[in-house]
């Protein structure tokens, strides 16, 4: 499956009937990582999990739930960030879902940068600045 590279953001949404349609909740924290904005409009691509397990050759009944809880980024994704902290050794820091550390090499505190996340752990990742923003 091909995902362009245009796209803002990622996550699991459970389709909800309303009235008047079906709702698909946006997680508030892409709001809050700059990746998207309220009141803008924005094409929407909706899969299957049945279409995402057959393209990775996963099965649902073969698969187990991990116990603990993955990291909200993936390596090659590209996410808008920003620096909150500088680490020790001088990396800018910022955070996404859940807490989640971002460690920027070369970034400062204030910095709204676009990164491509290059190495994720189970606590942080690495992401390298292809963009610096205002």
């Amino acid at each position: 499956m091909e995902i362009s590279d245009k796209l803002l953001c990622l996550f699991n949404a459970e389709l909800t009937e309303t009235d008047d349609g079906y709702v698909v909740e946006v997680p508030e924290s892409e709001i809050e990582t700059g990746s998207l904005d309220s009141g803008e409009t924005y094409r929407v691509a909706l899969i299957s999990r049945e279409a995402i397990e057959s393209e990775s050759g996963e099965s649902s009944r073969s698969s187990r739930p991990s116990t603990e809880p993955q990291p909200p980024v993936e390596q090659g994704e590209i996410r808008y960030v920003e620096i909150e902290d500088i680490g020790k050794q001088g990396d800018g820091i910022a955070r996404v879902e859940r807490g989640y550390v971002i460690i920027v090499p070369g970034a400062e505190i204030g910095e709204q940068v676009k990164v491509e996340i290059s190495e994720v752990k189970s606590n942080f990742a690495v992401g390298e600045v292809i963009e610096e923003t205002l």
